[in-house]
C-alpha cells in the first residue's frame, strides 16, 4: 500500500480537521481526541448534498457512541468510520486509511 505525507499531527486541531489533495480528490482528515488519545479519520472532502468541498469544515460529534462530522451547509451527519450519512442511507462519502507515522499523519493512496 502506498502512503502520501499530509501533514504533522500538530498541524490538525484536536476535534477539527484539515483537506489534503490525494490523487487529485479533496480527502478531509478528522483528528478526533478522546480520553487522551488521537484517532485519525478520512473521509471525502465532497459534500453530496450541498455539491461543495466543505467536509473538513463540519463540526464533530457524536451521535449515541457514533462519531460523526455534520455538514456546515445543509447540517446533514456523517459516519466518521464509514462514511455513511446518518439522515439518508443512500448517500455515503468515500473513506481513505489514515495513519499516524511517528508525528506525520499518512493517508493511503487508495480508497
Amino acid at each position: 500500500m502506498s502512503w502520501n505525507n499530509v501533514c504533522t499531527l500538530n498541524d490538525i486541531v484536536a476535534n477539527g480537521a484539515r483537506c489534503a489533495l490525494i490523487d487529485g480528490e479533496q480527502v478531509a482528515i478528522f483528528r478526533i481526541q478522546k480520553d487522551g488519545e488521537d484517532q485519525l479519520f478520512a473521509l471525502s472532502n465532497f459534500d453530496p448534498f450541498s455539491k461543495a468541498n466543505v467536509m473538513s469544515r463540519g463540526l464533530v460529534g457524536s451521535i449515541g457512541d457514533t462519531l460523526v462530522v455534520t455538514s456546515p451547509i445543509y447540517k446533514e451527519h456523517f459516519n466518521l468510520i464509514t462514511g455513511q450519512c446518518i439522515e439518508d442511507d443512500s448517500v455515503c462519502l468515500k473513506t481513505w486509511k489514515v495513519q499516524l507515522e511517528g508525528s506525520q499523519v499518512q493517508v493511503s493512496a487508495a480508497a
